[in-house]
């Protein structure tokens, strides 16, 4: 029985190895596109413009109700039939990314109120501009207290991209499923998979909490 775990483990690793690295490639792109357009619309959320403060709030509220794999399927097998082509794993990346900048807009919101008031006061009267009392006083300190819930998204985050299976990204799932499917070790299989997902998310959480040491202090 040991050589036998022993033998399956030296034929499945590598294949989920390739797939454990095209999940890295969608979370850290899906990241980025998610991080920079949820502080897009926190940005605009607390703006004070009526306009750009409601239209960020229908698009969250309304992403939001919408289930990431129909957005998935949107965007990889509607949006062709008007002209727009996206390989899976681009539409994997932007969908999830899109998806998780409205869950990561509330993170920011939250951190950026979170700010006393009295310090952007302070700082407007020693005649700071609101850009520069923004990006002077008030992002560094909401990035602080936004670390914590924007460490357990992008642990959520990690995870969801097993979604993009869906749409055929030859991702750790996906290449599970497809192994399984082959030889009928279910057991094995998805016994890998998860430790696989355990050394991604591990390891992340691990930084997230030493992070919110660091920045505690």
């Amino acid at each position: 029985m040991a050589a036998f775990a022993l033998k399956d483990l030296i034929e499945y690793t590598p294949l989920l190895a390739q797939g454990a690295l095209v999940t890295v490639e969608v979370f850290a792109c899906a990241l980025v596109v998610a991080t920079v357009l949820g502080l897009v619309w926190a940005l605009m959320r607390v703006s004070g413009v009526p306009l750009l403060s409601g239209f960020a709030k229908g698009l969250i509220n309304t992403i939001r109700g919408i289930p990431i794999l129909v957005q998935l399927f949107y965007i990889y097998f509607v949006l062709p039939d008007m002209g727009i082509q996206l390989s899976a794993f681009q539409a994997g990346f932007m969908g999830l990314g899109f998806a998780y900048s409205c869950y990561m807009a509330e993170v920011f919101r939250g951190g950026i109120e979170a700010v006393d008031p009295g310090q952007v006061e302070a700082a407007k009267s020693l005649g700071m501009s609101r850009i520069m009392t923004l990006w002077r006083v008030v992002l560094p300190q909401a990035f602080k207290i936004a670390l914590p819930p924007y460490g357990n998204t992008c642990i959520m985050l990690i995870k969801d991209t097993s979604q993009a299976s869906i749409i055929t990204v030859a991702e750790l799932s996906f290449q599970s499923k497809l192994i399984a499917a082959s030889t009928f070790k279910n057991a094995e299989v998805f016994t890998l998979v998860t430790l696989f997902y355990l050394a991604l998310c591990v390891p992340l959480i691990l930084i997230v909490g030493r992070l919110e040491k660091r920045f505690g202090r």
